[in-house]
């Protein structure tokens, strides 16, 4: 092959690349639905950052990273970051009441001790 040969032919492959990097990139719709489910779960769980302060924390730092991402039109990026976001704010979610089971549990247990303590007594 001469040199010419060689050039149009990479200058080619060059072309294709780029033509599909393009549309590879055109094709991923912006994560419109996921940056609104998180963002409402991130809401859903702020009433309970005092019981999950880093699950909370992670989410609105991952939910804040996909607005960055959307805004510089990364959505591959945003989508991931969006869906992250929502579910560290389940699991904060989750935290929050588990805890609250664990105080309510503890508040059963201890007038279940104090019933015992009366009836020992009686």
């Amino acid at each position: 092959m001469n040199p010419q040969t060689i050039v149009k032919k990479s200058r080619a492959v060059l072309a294709v690349g780029a033509a599909l990097a393009l549309a590879a990139c055109a094709s991923t719709p912006e994560p419109k639905e996921q940056l609104a489910v998180a963002n409402a779960a991130v809401d859903t769980a702020t009433g309970n950052a005092a019981e999950a302060p880093a699950e909370l924390a992670t989410a609105r730092d991952k939910l804040a990273r996909a607005n960055a991402a959307a805004a510089r039109k990364d959505y591959v990026a945003a989508r991931q970051l969006a869906d992250e976001a929502a579910a560290d704010a389940a699991l904060a979610q989750a935290q929050a009441r588990n805890a609250r089971s664990s105080r309510a549990l503890a508040e059963v247990r201890e007038s279940i001790q104090q019933l015992q303590a009366q009836l020992n007594r009686s």
